[in-house]
């Protein structure tokens, strides 16, 4: 069951919008490669506003994320791209509907 998750806002610096985008959307096959995270979506509020939604089983799935390729990799592009360094929020999930395919 999912139990866990974060939430990282991130704005992106004038002009950076469209790296940005195509940044988060690169990091997919990361997080596809985590067997701990359970759900990921990258998404786009505005023209420069963007957030990351992950979830987990447990602390260790969440914690493996959080040392994985996809933590790594927005770390070292956040000063490039985005107005501020990312801040993760960690969050308990209260109740959720598991996606079904078909």
């Amino acid at each position: 069951m999912t139990k866990l998750a974060l939430y990282v806002a991130l704005e992106a610096k004038p002009g950076k919008e469209e790296e940005a985008a195509a940044f988060l959307r690169s990091l997919l096959p990361f997080a596809e490669e985590e067997p701990g995270t359970t759900t990921w979506y990258a998404v786009r509020f505005d023209h420069n506003t963007f957030a990351i939604f992950d979830a987990f089983p447990d602390e260790a799935a969440r914690d493996a994320h959080l040392a994985g390729k996809v933590a790594v990799g927005l770390v070292q592009q956040a000063p490039d791209l985005f107005v501020d360094p990312p801040e993760l929020q960690r969050l308990e999930i209260l109740a959720h509907k598991p996606h079904r395919p078909g």
